[in-house]
């Protein structure tokens, strides 16, 4: 967010070299993936905490995609308006056990067909589950399996 504050701090300069590059911005910004990657970076959507290693969208912000579930269509940002953290599961209905924190996560089985594109970084691998922090933020990516959901679980929300 620094590199980001000063890059637009020295574009505000009214020098002559300035305005040549303010025209060079001005022109990149007329396409489509330039545009789209400095509006995610001015919005923070670049932001990925440091969660170690494994999918790409560990850490991010969940993008608001329009899944298919029992109960009907709805937007992952519907289920985050109670500030309650979501545990989206894309795979087998039921797969996935939360039985202890059933009273703190919400676990949603839910379908989305599409690709998976996130802001600045483009598409991305369809991951099988994902748990969201009440922030939007993706505390854990499951791949097939539950290896990791509970250390998650219990790290981002309590104990069993």
């Amino acid at each position: 967010m620094l590199h980001n504050t000063m890059a637009q701090g020295a574009l505000r300069r009214t020098d002559e070299r300035t305005g040549a590059l303010q025209g060079t911005i001005t022109e990149l910004l007329t396409m489509d993936d330039p545009r789209k990657r400095f509006a995610g970076v001015m919005s923070g959507l670049d932001v990925q905490y440091d969660l170690g290693a494994g999918h790409l969208l560990l850490g991010r912000r969940m993008p608001d995609l329009d899944l298919v579930t029992a109960n009907g269509p709805l937007r992952v940002f519907t289920l985050l308006h109670d500030a309650k953290p979501v545990l989206l599961n894309f795979g087998e209905p039921g797969g996935l056990d939360i039985t202890p924190w059933v009273d703190r996560v919400q676990l949603i089985d839910a379908e989305y067909v599409g690709l998976w594109e996130l802001p600045v970084l483009g598409a991305v691998t369809a991951p099988i589950a994902v748990l969201i922090r009440p922030d939007g933020y993706v505390a854990w990516v499951g791949d097939g399996t539950d290896t990791g959901l509970r250390d998650a679980l219990t790290t981002w929300f309590g104990a069993p």
